[in-house]
Formats: structure tokens, sequence, C-alpha cells
């Protein structure tokens, strides 16, 4: 289970360090196999490739004449990149993907339980504002009414 923000730096070759207490989950729950794919919020997801077949599988399900689908595959699947951690500790992003999210030197990895989210800090803050806005309301969201904190 993967959680928690860390703010971290892209090296000059776009190599991203994945924190230790990370590290071995993320070699450990996908054979030292991951994947690296955009997400429409212009983060980029980062999961563990038996973790994402199951999903790029659901999304190739989809119906392909529909626009919104179809928008949806060549995002997600589109943009979908193998890789694995190098001796260091790092994983390579492609610039193409650097570029869609708006990458810079300082990026977030965020922990989303099964895989990762990674957001450029400019977009991390934004993503921020954003929920304290929405969460401000008196009403939970959906799913999570019977929550209590």
């Amino acid at each position: 289970m993967f959680q928690g923000a860390a703010q971290l730096n892209l090296d000059a070759k776009g190599r991203l360090a994945i924190p230790a207490r990370h590290r071995d989950g993320l070699v450990q729950a996908g054979n030292g196999r991951l994947v690296l794919t955009a997400h429409p919020h212009r983060c980029l997801l980062l999961y563990p490739e038996p973790a994402w077949e199951p999903i790029r599988d659901r999304i190739l399900a989809t119906p392909s004449f529909d626009p919104r689908s179809a928008a949806a595959k060549r995002v997600l699947v589109g943009n979908a990149r193998d890789g694995e951690i190098d001796a260091a500790g790092r994983i390579l992003i492609a610039p193409e993907l650097r570029d869609y999210a708006g990458f810079e030197k300082q990026v977030w990895l965020v922990g989303m339980g099964s895989h990762f989210e990674i957001w450029s800090d400019a977009g991390w803050r934004r993503q921020h504002e954003t929920a304290f806005e929405a969460l401000a309301g008196d009403q939970p969201p959906p799913g999570f009414e019977g929550i209590s904190l």
C-alpha cells in the first residue's frame, strides 16, 4: 500500500529517485516492472505492472467509437511507458511525459494505495486548493458518507 506525499527533484536527465520507503514495495509489487502513464488531470501515474494490467484491459474494452472513451484510451494507454527502477533507485520519465505534466525540477510523488501520482509542484499546489474548496461544504463526497475520522 502506497501512501503519503514526498517533494522530490528530477535530475538533469529526467530521472526521479524513488524514496527508500517505497522502493522495495514497488519492486516487489511489480516484480521489477513498472508502468508510467499520463492522467487527464495533467499528472502522471506510476503503477507496478501487475496492478496496471487489469486497469489497462478495462480501458481498452471501452467503446472505440465513443469520443470520450477514445480520448481516455489515447491519454492513458497511448502514453503508457514500461520501465523499471535502476540500480540507483531511480525511474526515467520520458521527455514527452515530463512536458505533458508540466514538470520542472520539483515534483510530488503521492501514494494512492495501489499506485502513485506524480505532480508538478504547481499542479500539486492547485490540487490542494481545489480539494480544500471542494471539501469546505457541509456534505461529504460520494462514498464518504459513513466514514468517520
